[in-house]
């Protein structure tokens, strides 16, 4: 399994929370990559319900990693 941020990105508009399964139709109805897919399905699932993408795929970028200083602007 791999994930990059741009197949990554074909989730971030999951509906969240979800299961491992819903997270597999999701991806199959919005014509994600097949990798999106089989990365889905390799993850070893144990009927939990997933709140992010930071879940799945904990290299996931947040807002911390970017060197963004909201308070200047």
């Amino acid at each position: 399994m791999y994930w990059t941020l741009e197949l990554a990105s074909y989730l971030s508009d999951a509906p969240w929370p979800a299961t491992k399964d819903e997270l597999i139709d999701y991806a199959i109805r919005t014509g994600a990559p097949l990798e999106v897919v089989e990365n889905l399905q390799s993850i070893e699932d144990e009927g939990d319900s997933y709140e992010s993408i930071e879940e799945i795929w904990q290299d996931y970028p947040t807002d911390e990693d970017y060197l963004w200083n909201e308070d200047e602007y």
